[in-house]
């Protein structure tokens, strides 16, 4: 018999996780106003809230921690960290900082002033958050299939390249200092972005002498997909086709705390030493000096060992696969989700799941506020409240698709876990049409104010 799918690594230790009662996750979540961010983590069962940091590393990344090099300048685990970058990704030059929002706000403090346009394929919320910070525009150039949850397209990260087209011809480029490709797309559910697509961006950008930036939180996961999608890589290593990525991008932003799986870290990266010498004195004001950019010597070693496990197909597949797992079973219950699957996360979507309620009462958060109540898993909505309101009329901004993203985290929960979240969202599915009311804002920041916001129910 053909011998089935395991996981590409074993278990050396374990964490306790407690399931707690319907009881006491109705006044937990009554307590957190709503917002599955205020939980404390012991009041969660599976926490499917990111994959950002919340990964288990691995025996060769604890003992390349407990070689880090704690010197203010020049350690040497800024030098181990500057050769994966090198080896891997292709870039002289780089920058650690402390996360990935952080790379941005120092990349964005150089490159962004009020008045200019950003182009790219659904910037996440940190991203178009540091963009509109800055007076800047945020603009959405990805392809119409991404907002159709229904459409089995291999590629929906992808850029629409008669949007962009559109974007660099109308408007003059002094005011587009850059272009943006996150692979993988976050924002469309997790998707890739093709070769083709990436080589096409970067050709018509030098056409109009415009810089690339990759946010390349999860560049691996998209190179993984490109190897088992995109013809003519089948036969590629996963870093073979890491190295034809960035050859079409001038730099990169990385929260390093998704693919090179580590709890803490980021950096930028770039071809342009002009730019990286500019960069550097923000790095200084925000970060820490540039050969630890608010990093301690162990992560910066934990990072550039996690940058060569990341980028292996093995690894990749089995994390992959855990993700087409809960697909399937959520699929297999009739739940609408996102097709194809996405690298990181399952999408649930949640206007198809709740088709009786209001866009104005918050229909993600109102699914994974239900599917903590029924189960203790913890997901996050991907949607109108993380859309934010616009900066400039300040009315609430309901994008095309409103999700639920149960966010796996790397090496940490088993299928078993997989199938208990299912089965939770199975039954809330059940009861669907019983929830008829959603929630309203109490109070709300006035940027990024998913992560702080406080709700009630309608």
């Amino acid at each position: 018999m053909e011998l089935p799918f395991a996981e590409s690594y074993k278990m050396k230790m374990v964490e306790s996780i407690r399931r707690s009662t319907r009881e006491e996750r109705e006044e937990w979540i009554q307590t957190a106003k709503y917002n599955l961010f205020n939980l404390k983590s012991n009041q969660v069962f599976i926490d499917l809230l990111t994959d950002s940091g919340t990964g288990a590393m691995s025996d060769k990344q604890w003992a390349a921690m407990m070689e880090g090099d704690e010197s203010y300048a020049g350690a040497s685990s800024y030098y181990k960290m500057k050769a994966a970058i090198k080896d891997i990704l292709g870039f002289d030059y780089f920058l650690p900082t402390h996360q990935g929002r952080a790379a941005e706000n120092v990349l964005f403090s150089v490159m962004i002033k009020e008045g200019d346009l950003v182009p790219g394929n659904a910037h996440f919320d940190t991203t178009k958050g540091h963009i509109e910070f800055r007076k800047a525009h945020a603009i959405d150039c990805t392809i119409n299939e991404a907002y159709d949850t229904t459409t089995e397209h291999p590629f929906k990260g992808n850029v629409d390249m008669e949007k962009l087209e559109y974007v660099l011809k109308s408007n003059p480029t002094k005011r587009i200092p850059l272009i943006i490709i996150t692979a993988t797309c976050n924002t469309s559910g997790g998707q890739p972005v093709s070769m083709e697509n990436m080589r096409a961006v970067y050709e018509m950008a030098q056409k109009n002498n415009i810089p690339v930036f990759v946010d390349s939180a999860r560049f691996a996961e998209n190179a993984y997909f490109i190897k088992i999608r995109e013809k003519g890589y089948q036969d590629k290593t996963i870093r073979e086709i890491v190295t034809e990525m960035f050859q079409y991008a001038d730099g990169m932003a990385m929260s390093s705390k998704k693919d090179a799986i580590v709890n803490m870290g980021g950096f930028l990266a770039f071809n342009n030493e002009d730019l990286f010498k500019q960069a550097s004195v923000y790095n200084i004001m925000y970060e820490g000096y540039i050969t630890y950019g608010g990093m301690s010597g162990r992560d910066m070693n934990a990072l550039a060992q996690g940058l060569y496990e990341g980028t292996e197909f093995n690894y990749l597949e089995t994390r992959i696969k855990q993700v087409e797992h809960l697909g399937e079973k959520l699929n297999a219950y009739g739940i609408p989700t996102q097709k194809p699957y996405g690298g990181h996360a399952i999408f649930v979507d949640a206007k198809r799941f709740f088709p009786n309620l209001p866009k104005e009462q918050f229909i993600a958060q109102t699914l994974a506020i239900e599917l903590y109540l029924e189960s203790g898993v913890r997901g996050v909505e991907i949607g109108a409240l993380l859309a934010d309101r616009d900066p400039e009329t300040r009315e609430n901004r309901y994008p095309e698709l409103e999700l639920l993203r149960l966010t796996i985290p790397r090496r940490v929960y088993t299928n078993d876990h997989m199938d208990y979240v299912a089965a939770g969202m199975k039954n809330v599915f059940d009861r669907r049409y019983d929830i008829t009311k959603g929630l309203k804002i109490v109070r709300e920041a006035m940027i990024m104010r998913h992560f702080t916001v406080e709700l009630e129910r309608v």
